[in-house]
């Protein structure tokens, strides 16, 4: 894959000490350890390897540094976003699925970016919670469905905007789990029904939080990216209903089994692959396809003793 002109790691190493030194005081700890993991990414200060095709006619080397793997690093979560799709894409279900998205709306966000571990964790409960009871109520589906919710904070311009999309199948299970109810294949519920019961939890939910003291209200932010850095410990992705993490097994295969399908084969999975446990790489020699081997690990902080030219170092 090629390496796009300008990373966000160009744009944190050319003008981060100069951010830092202007916002002294007004950024969290989180969001100065984002930084410094991205900063750092693919470079000699996390250490890496050199490898070597093993064809000696072709003769090609790379030197590679290490990943930082923080999450909120665009760069890393490439490979972490590939595996995770295609994990979901094993437990599809042959029916259709809807695109359900709930937002704050402008005069709650700067409540949202001051209270964020209390208020995401609000928004995607109660946009679960909506989502499930509609469903559910025999007047609508009378159905138990799954959903899977994913968390973003961001708009088009990287402006502070939280928001939750959801991928819900178009069915569930029956409350007895005798029978799969099926949806019609364009609609799922109406949004208008959705936004009103959404609305008053979401309502009710801020109101007593801050009857509580979980609410603090400060000053106001700025930064784009950082404003997205998440707190610790916080699931961005989520999964309620059928694909609950405790049953999400067991009732895909009730769900399969209902609706007549073949459970698909267990895919291979293969291990991750890191240079210090195996000497082969995992991808071929770009030039001949051949094997590439490791023939030098470097620590943290050290350059290899094999020196590439530069268009040899991989920052893919």
């Amino acid at each position: 894959m090629a390496r796009p002109a300008l990373e966000v790691a160009d744009i944190l190493r050319d003008h981060g000490p100069a951010w830092r030194e202007a916002n002294s005081g007004h950024m969290s700890l989180d969001q100065l350890k984002v930084m410094s993991a991205i900063e750092r990414c693919r470079t000699a200060a996390l250490g890496g390897y050199v490898a070597r095709c093993e064809n000696a006619a072709c003769g090609h080397t790379a030197i590679a540094y290490n990943s930082c793997r923080n999450r909120h690093c665009p760069k890393c979560q490439g490979a972490a976003s590939r595996r995770w799709l295609a994990d979901r894409e094993a437990e599809l279900l042959p029916v259709p699925y809807f695109h359900v998205v709930y937002t704050l709306p402008s005069a709650l966000r700067d409540i949202a970016y001051q209270n964020k571990c209390v208020v995401y964790d609000l928004l995607m409960k109660a946009a679960a919670e909506t989502t499930l009871a509609i469903a559910a109520d025999p007047k609508r589906l009378g159905a138990r469905i799954g959903v899977t919710a994913v968390l973003h904070t961001w708009g088009s311009a990287l402006t502070h905007h939280p928001h939750v999309h959801m991928i819900v199948p178009g069915g569930g299970l029956s409350l007895d789990k005798a029978r799969w109810v099926a949806s019609r294949s364009n609609f799922l519920v109406h949004v208008n029904v959705l936004a009103r019961l959404f609305r008053g939890k979401m309502l009710a939910m801020l109101m007593d939080a801050h009857d509580s003291g979980q609410l603090k209200f400060f000053n106001t932010h700025a930064g784009r990216f950082l404003m997205h850095v998440l707190p610790k410990g916080f699931h961005r992705i989520r999964h309620y209903g059928l694909f609950a993490n405790a049953n999400r097994a067991e009732n895909i295969a009730t769900a399969r089994a209902l609706l007549h399908i073949v459970p698909p084969a267990d895919p291979q999975k293969q291990p991750d692959i890191t240079p210090d446990a195996l000497r082969v790489l995992p991808c071929p020699c770009p030039r001949c396809g051949a094997r590439m081997i490791v023939i030098e690990v470097f620590a943290r902080g050290c350059e290899p003793r094999w020196r590439p030219m530069p268009s040899t170092v991989d920052t893919s």
